[in-house]
């Protein structure tokens, strides 16, 4: 496919011409090593996957940006339109293609491709449809960038999250699903409404399954340090259990009503990605709450599962899962969510090999 990338090569006959504008520096040394450049490859240029270039781009998060889709107009449009942006955004290079060679040396891979849900299609189908996707994306990916990290955001995200561990036969500090991050953080704006505060001073989390089966860890929320549930029953402040499984419930169903209203969900999931990124790439050691293999962890020991623990992130991918308290409701429900993805996982071993 046709790339356009940043190029000085403008002059007749490819004359490089920067060599003609610009008078050399004597006596210059090349770059060292060490300084090497960001690479981030996205694989799928819908909606999501746009959204999530177009953050990293605007956050300054990579020198590189690889774009790969299976649809090479679409592919290429995107492209242009990102690179006519140039000039008012970071310096980085855009490159599109449709083979994965121009991923080579990625250091963070994000996977935002998959199928949609076809007329009357179950969705396990919908599932070994995405799995087969899977399979053609991971390998090569994982073979031109070995060391690379790779981030999954197709949903449903922690069983192909699984996949993707699988395929690419990587540790599983290097395979990563957004799980819960957008998740926590509409619980937390939902929270910080309520109480009329700023978000950023909410921690709470929701965990487990990117989806019906998740857990709200009411347990654990602090507001400026404040952990509500002991505060409310040390001030005698009544509250009904219900109010908190409402509000739960408007968190798993927040997604459904922004895809009810405009068709899809982009920004937020593209900031939460990139927010992702930046931890990892930039070694920030941040707790996020991802999918990650938790065989062991939190008393679940019925096989390999990913759903979302709180995490640390940083330039090895997951540093670290926090022993965040669970009550025993919560550590039950968070079991149960477990065994609910792993039941999946079991119909799509015959893909997985």
């Amino acid at each position: 496919m046709h790339k356009t990338p940043s190029s000085s090569y403008l002059g007749p006959g490819g004359l490089d011409l920067s060599k003609s504008f610009f008078t050399p520096i004597a006596g210059v040394e090349p770059p060292s090593p060490t300084k090497r450049r960001t690479k981030i490859t996205v694989v799928g240029v819908g909606n999501v996957g746009m959204a999530i270039a177009q953050t990293i781009l605007t956050q300054d998060l990579a020198d590189e940006l690889v774009l790969v889709d299976a649809n090479s107009e679409k592919l290429r449009g995107e492209m242009l339109d990102l690179q006519h942006a140039a000039a008012f955004l970071p310096r980085t290079k855009i490159h599109a293609a449709v083979d994965y060679d121009a991923t080579a040396h990625s250091d963070l891979c994000i996977i935002t491709a998959g199928a949609r849900q076809k007329p009357g299609e179950s969705r396990l189908d919908l599932l070994q449809r995405n799995v087969s996707i899977f399979k053609k994306i991971v390998p090569p990916l994982a073979a031109y960038s070995p060391e690379t990290i790779i981030l999954v955001v197709s949903n449903p995200v922690d069983v192909l999250t699984y996949a993707a561990w699988r395929f690419s036969r990587f540790p599983a500090n290097r395979v990563i699903g957004s799980g819960t991050n957008l998740d926590s953080s509409r619980f937390r704006f939902l929270i910080a409404d309520h109480l009329d505060v700023n978000a950023q001073d909410v921690q709470a989390y929701i965990v487990g399954e990117h989806g019906d089966s998740s857990v709200a860890l009411w347990s654990s929320i602090s507001v400026g340090g404040v952990p509500i549930l002991s505060f409310l029953q040390r001030q005698q402040i009544t509250y009904e259990k219900k109010t908190l499984e409402n509000i739960h419930r408007e968190v798993v169903e927040s997604a459904y009503e922004v895809i009810r209203l405009k068709g899809y969900t982009s920004w937020a999931i593209g900031y939460s990605v990139a927010s992702l990124a930046r931890s990892l790439l930039r070694d920030q050691r941040r707790i996020h709450p991802v999918s990650v293999l938790v065989n062991g962890v939190q008393g679940i020991d019925c096989g390999n599962v990913f759903l979302s623990l709180p995490a640390m992130l940083g330039r090895g991918g997951v540093m670290g899962i926090t022993n965040v308290h669970l009550s025993e409701e919560e550590a039950e429900k968070l079991k149960k969510s477990a065994k609910t993805l792993l039941e999946v996982q079991e119909k799509l071993d015959y893909l997985l090999g």
